[in-house]
């Protein structure tokens, strides 16, 4: 075999940069396997965003399922909404209720009832369906000791997928 000159060698570097800049691929010799070229990843198109967020409650139905309130912690925190959460207020969390939405929450064990408005997400506790500020949920009659109860909860004014007033519900 011949030894290489610095000519050759020279060439054979601008050959496979070439080839690397313009993506082809170098047939392999004989007896030789070819590896699988690797695949540029494409990241998917950017999805339209839409006035109507997917997956949010709009129907209006009842709920039912357990309560708990805001820890202590939580008190001047931002909320989705971009408010500050203050436990003296009627402030409550859905995953499921667009905010804004203006609900009666029913303690099923005692009875007693309270209008909320959700201006945050939440809870992120298998089972429950609402968090409630601490005023909200001592008038409902839930004591920390409790921590949680059974629930109802009717929405009575739910904002508009556009965006433009509030739909009312009862």
């Amino acid at each position: 075999m011949p030894r290489p000159t610095p000519f050759r060698c020279a060439t054979v570097i601008a050959v496979c940069i070439a080839c690397a800049v313009s993506g082809c691929a170098i047939a392999p010799g004989p007896g030789a396997q070819a590896s699988p070229r690797p695949t540029a990843t494409v990241p998917p198109p950017a999805k339209a965003a839409s006035a109507a967020t997917p997956g949010l409650d709009r129907s209006g139905h009842r709920q039912v399922g357990k309560a708990s309130f805001y820890a202590d912690r939580f008190a001047g925190r931002k909320m989705a909404d971009g408010t500050r959460m203050d436990p003296r207020n009627d402030n409550a969390a859905s995953k499921t209720l667009p905010l804004g939405t203006v609900a009666r929450v029913t303690n099923l064990e005692t009875g007693r009832s309270a209008l909320v408005t959700i201006k945050d997400r939440g809870p992120y506790v298998k089972g429950r369906i609402v968090d409630l500020s601490p005023a909200t949920a001592r008038e409902l009659g839930i004591s920390r000791a409790e921590g949680v109860a059974q629930v109802e909860v009717m929405p009575l004014s739910i904002p508009s997928a556009e965006g433009i007033g509030n739909e009312v519900v009862r």
